[in-house]
């Protein structure tokens, strides 16, 4: 179990380093004593590292679900999904593999297909919201065929941000610390290259 003193992640994450600090505070939209602390630090993964120090783990996991490239976000998203359900009902399940699917080929048709599993699923787990992640990834948040609607360069970090809480205080709400330390790990493993693969959660 990852606990607060034993589990402050580790910098210096590589995908994390290449995120400017100004511009992920500006989109986290972080609380303001963990803005003022993430503020003060030299960049991103320096500012993960003390806001999981100073407890304040929501948003640091905030911060990583913005400051990730949109690819490794949305599959953080999946891996922290799959470590607290592993029999999720039909409908997320296809979301999630939707998810998934798009990671590894992030192409168009599987952009769409995310988004209309996320909706199949209703929009209520963490499954269906690395689902809309993918979505708005990119592309055009119109239908097919109508003029172009780009979605907002902040908007799959808001998804994952929201998969992430939702997947943290799934299982255990009161271990949600413990649980989200956990997803931290598993992100600077991603962004250091890993599979951010995490033991399931119960």
């Amino acid at each position: 179990m990852i606990t607060k003193e034993t589990a402050s992640p580790q910098r210096p994450p590589v995908k994390l380093s290449a995120a400017e600090l100004k511009t992920v505070l500006e989109r986290a939209e972080l609380t303001p004593d963990a803005a003022k602390i993430a503020a003060g630090c030299a960049d991103v993964p320096a500012a993960v590292v003390a806001l999981a120090e100073a407890g304040m783990v929501n948003d640091a996991a905030r911060l990583v679900a913005h400051a990730l490239p949109k690819r490794e976000a949305v599959w953080w998203a999946c891996m922290c999904a799959r470590a607290t359900e592993t029999a999720p009902p039909p409908a997320d399940a296809e979301a999630l593999v939707a998810a998934e699917t798009w990671v590894r080929k992030p192409e168009e048709a599987n952009r769409r297909q995310a988004m209309a599993k996320a909706e199949a699923a209703g929009f209520r787990t963490p499954e269906s919201w690395a689902a809309i992640g993918a979505f708005w990834s990119g592309g055009s948040m119109a239908p097919a065929g109508q003029p172009v609607v780009p979605p907002g360069d902040h908007l799959t970090g808001l998804a994952v941000a929201g998969a992430v809480a939702l997947a943290a205080v799934r299982k255990h709400p009161e271990r949600a610390e413990a649980t989200l330390r956990a997803f931290l790990a598993s992100a600077f493993d991603i962004a250091a290259g890993g599979a951010g693969r995490i033991a399931p959660i119960f």
